[in-house]
């Protein structure tokens, strides 16, 4: 069972309009395998990679609902996380909701209006397996409020940021409290949403997953009747594509440089 700090990412889950089409996606791309539906909890699917917990998929209860991979973050009180949030300047989306005996949920916006979930643990803590290949490995927050939202996280989650001046953009990468930032300790990173992206693009976090081969993962996106959206290119951490899957959830791939693969 993974340990999780304060601000971590510790959940992914899928909010699709046919969950049934959505396991059929997933379990051709990453391999993954679903146990049964949980119909006092909406349809909530959780997602299997050899046999560990790794995402959950769920059907949207209202169509006008965006088609999403949503993060959740790690907190200890996810009360006194929402008036942390509140008083930095976010929103309340969703106020904390106790799921069975299995945790805590909630939904917020971050002052640039991404949406992120917490969830403080019961008997389900999050990830089983995760910064392997067909599993999470990575967030991204998009947005065009940099100075409210580097405010707004620190005020929150105190995360120790780090600029990546070797970015070619305006990235900056967030580690927890107390660690020393950097590539070993970061669990997320932040970025602007520049001219080059659509302009009503709106604020938002993009999950990352790893696989083995991201060429060939993101030719299996379109065999399976999803969009690349970014072809794969290199970058210092690995190959990336951003891809979305057949019902236009949004998620990116990436596998290791060569020189780690081995």
């Amino acid at each position: 069972m993974a340990a999780f700090t304060e601000g971590t990412p510790c959940w992914v889950d899928a909010s699709l309009p046919d969950v049934e089409a959505g396991k059929r996606f997933y379990g051709e791309l990453f391999g993954w395998t679903f146990g049964e539906s949980a119909g006092g909890y909406g349809g909530y699917t959780q997602a299997y990679s050899r046999g560990r917990n790794v995402a959950a998929l769920a059907p949207k209860p209202d169509g006008r609902m965006p088609t999403v991979w949503g993060v959740y973050l790690y907190t200890s009180d996810a009360y006194a996380c929402a008036q942390r949030i509140r008083a930095a300047g976010g929103q309340m989306v969703m106020e904390p909701m106790p799921v069975g005996p299995y945790g805590t949920a909630a939904m917020a916006a971050d002052p640039g209006g991404a949406v992120f979930g917490l969830w403080q643990p019961g008997t389900h803590h999050g990830f089983e397996a995760s910064m392997e290949p067909n599993t999470y490995c990575w967030t991204e927050l998009y947005t065009r409020a940099r100075d409210a939202v580097d405010a707004f996280y620190a005020k929150v989650f105190g995360y120790v940021p780090e600029d990546q001046t070797d970015a070619g953009t305006d990235y900056r990468t967030w580690s927890p409290p107390g660690s020393a930032p950097g590539p070993d300790t970061a669990v997320m990173g932040r970025t602007l949403i520049t001219d080059a992206f659509p302009e009503m693009m709106p604020s938002h976090y993009l999950a990352y997953f790893a696989v083995a081969d991201c060429d060939t993962a993101a030719a299996t996106v379109r065999r399976l009747g999803g969009r690349v959206t970014a072809d794969p290119f290199d970058t210092p951490y690995g190959r990336i594509a951003v891809v979305t899957d057949n019902q236009g959830a949004a998620f990116a791939l990436l596998s290791e440089p060569d020189d780690e693969k081995a």
